[in-house]
């Protein structure tokens, strides 16, 4: 799959954030007008030494288009599409609210790798819930130029009420007034996960998306796939160092 290309990664602290502030007004929200029949997964770790970052991306597929719009999949449905990964040397900082000039660079070299075009990604990390507006997922948005919703584990920025219990209750995730995603519980009773816009779609897709590609773990399919991966393969590159 070929990617645009944004910027160079040669880049200081205050460059980054410059950039961050003014990429973020790039960032595409608009209406999903048709389902993703395929999506792709993709997460990244760093090695246990801190000297290299090991990405992976998996990509799956809906055999049955004529299943209702956003109706939830059983795991066995979702079909196994293609699968890459990437390793590279780590050559920024750890700072936060710039990760994804990290992990970024070997996200892009995994997904190059790929032989098909995913209609969306589900990234492992924030998009529009970030104090820049600009988490991973808004990122790799912009070099995917495809509809990218960030998913994330855990809460990086804003406030919100904790929804009800029930599987598919979700509340906003608030910047004051400001909406920049929504806290989304994918299993009863289990953490909520953190859903923002990335790229080319509104938060309701994402909301929608992230249930419809959801089985019976907490996280969507793909992104669990994808972090499988990608601690297999770490192992995998740290034994050959």
């Amino acid at each position: 799959m070929q990617t645009k290309k944004i910027h160079s990664w040669n880049l200081s602290y205050s460059q980054a954030i410059a950039l961050q502030k003014q990429l973020a007004q790039q960032v595409q929200q608009i209406e999903l007008k048709t389902r993703p029949k395929t999506i792709a997964g993709l997460d990244c770790a760093l090695s246990s030494d801190g000297q290299r970052i090991v990405a992976a991306v998996v990509v799956l597929a809906l055999p049955n288009p004529m299943q209702g719009l956003w109706e939830p999949l059983a795991k066995s449905e979702f079909e196994l599409i293609e699968m890459a990964t990437a390793s590279q040397k780590l050559t920024f900082p750890y700072i936060p609210g710039l990760l994804s000039f990290r992990e970024s660079p070997v996200c892009i070299a995994a997904v190059e790798k790929l032989k098909r075009e995913p209609d969306a990604f589900i990234i492992d990390g924030q998009g529009l819930a970030h104090p820049r507006r600009f988490g991973i997922a808004a990122h790799l948005g912009l070099f995917f130029d495809k509809p990218t919703l960030g998913c994330a584990k855990s809460k990086l920025f804003g406030s919100y009420q904790e929804p009800a219990p029930e599987k598919g209750a979700y509340s906003p995730l608030k910047d004051s007034e400001e909406v920049i995603g929504a806290v989304v519980r994918t299993r009863a009773n289990v953490e909520p996960v953190f859903v923002s816009v990335g790229n080319k779609c509104l938060l309701k897709d994402a909301i929608e998306i992230t249930l419809a590609w959801t089985t019976k773990y907490r996280i969507p399919e793909p992104t669990r796939l994808a972090h499988q991966l990608v601690g297999k393969i770490k192992t995998m590159d740290e034994r050959r160092i």
